[in-house]
């Protein structure tokens, strides 16, 4: 069962070690609605009310909803599938490993096929058939280790890392650092200079995860160091190196540098005009994702969450998205351009935002809690817009 509105507002509040009244201070937002609201007698608040204590938290405002569905919940315990992932992550301990034999059949081409199209769905919000895919992946790259075969602790670094991206997803950040730890251990024995920089942009979003925001920072910049230092003469290491700029930038925006944030993200932006002139390999699926649209959806993101709304939109106006964009981009994307026409007041065009995203990503879009809460907000207002009411009724706001 998900946790409700009111339990992680205390949780978040005490892990920060402040009283009702010191939330109130920070946030300003009355101690009678943080009452309420961790005493369950009211289950839901306004999109600025939530802002404003998502801030006075120091989160993100998806720590306080919560983030896109991951996987369906099986009670207090992890589902079956799950325990899968946790066990291929951390086998039993003192169980032998896995016999050199069982690679017979395998190849690591084959592999890392497999290994692509699990990011694919990675990035597809497919989090139910990635776990019941990954644990053999995992197993698989684990043979090939044992047999010796060329590329396989790359192929089984970037299993790692998969893993850990999808225990993020689930709320699981303990889980998922121990697995990127390990994706860094299996990069470093590979022949990939650009692997072990990757991994530590996941783990900098890891990180971030937890609010140790000045490791993440440090990770991120350190890696993007490295790769700078190597020479950026590929597609492959610009994309790297920028998307651990990227990454780094965020930091600094939730550390309210968000001037600073906003510099390197101009300068990230320039550096991708460089990608489609470099030369590049043929199969980009396992790259760090970086573009121009991809570092103008960051931008947007980053303008929307610290209130500069209208700087958001002006980004987002007349955006021609890459190939190469994911669809999880996408729909944030679509979200970030409904919250900055919900700040500014414009619920025409919240609504024609939400109405794109309803046809890019249904399924996402009625279990995502901050689309919920902007369409809530937007079905309180005395005069309802147009278009309003089939995407009310589709979340079940209105009846």
């Amino acid at each position: 069962m998900s946790e409700q509105l009111g339990d992680t507002l205390r949780r978040l509040r005490k892990l920060s070690g402040m009283t009702q009244e010191e939330l109130s201070e920070t946030s300003e937002v009355s101690v009678d609605v943080i009452r309420k609201l961790e005493q369950k007698r009211t289950l839901s608040a306004r999109l600025p009310t939530l802002h404003a204590l998502a801030d006075g938290l120091g989160v993100e405002l998806t720590s306080l909803l919560g983030d896109p569905p991951g996987a369906r919940s099986e009670g207090d315990g992890d589902s079956p599938a799950l325990v899968a992932v946790r066990r291929a992550i951390t086998p039993t301990a003192f169980a032998p490993g896995p016999d050199p034999a069982e690679a017979d059949g395998l190849s690591v081409a084959e592999l890392r096929d497999r290994i692509a199209d699990a990011w694919s769905e990675y990035h597809a919000a497919e989090f139910d058939s990635l776990m019941k895919t990954l644990p053999d992946i995992i197993a698989d790259a684990r043979r090939l280790v044992a047999a010796g075969e060329e590329g396989s602790h790359a192929a089984l670094g970037k299993s790692f890392q998969l893993g850990g991206h999808l225990a993020v997803r689930l709320g699981k950040t303990d889980l998922a650092i121990i697995s990127l730890e390990r994706a860094i251990a299996e990069a470093e024995k590979s022949s990939d200079p650009l692997l072990t920089p990757m991994i530590c942009n996941s783990v900098a979003w890891a990180y971030q995860r937890q609010n140790r925001l000045l490791d993440a920072i440090s990770v991120a910049r350190y890696a993007a160091d490295r790769v700078k230092g190597a020479g950026l003469t590929t597609a492959e290491s610009v994309k790297v190196w920028g998307a651990l700029m990227m990454s780094a930038a965020t930091s600094y925006a939730r550390s309210n540098d968000y001037e600073r944030a906003d510099e390197m993200m101009r300068a990230a932006e320039k550096e991708a005009e460089r990608v489609s002139k470099l030369p590049a390999s043929e199969d980009n699926r396992m790259v760090s994702v970086f573009s121009r649209s991809s570092v103008r959806i960051e931008r947007v993101r980053l303008a929307v969450q610290h209130g500069h709304p209208a700087e958001a939109l002006s980004l987002a106006k007349g955006m021609r998205l890459s190939k190469d964009t994911p669809p999880s981009w996408r729909t944030w994307l679509l979200l970030d351009v409904a919250r900055a026409h919900t700040d500014l007041g414009d619920a025409e065009g919240a609504v024609k935002a939400l109405e794109s995203l309803r046809r890019v990503a249904p399924a996402w879009m009625r279990h995502h809690t901050l689309a919920v809460s902007i369409i809530r907000d937007l079905w309180e207002l005395p005069n309802k817009p147009q278009g309003l009411r089939p995407l009310a009724q589709f979340v079940g706001v209105a009846d």
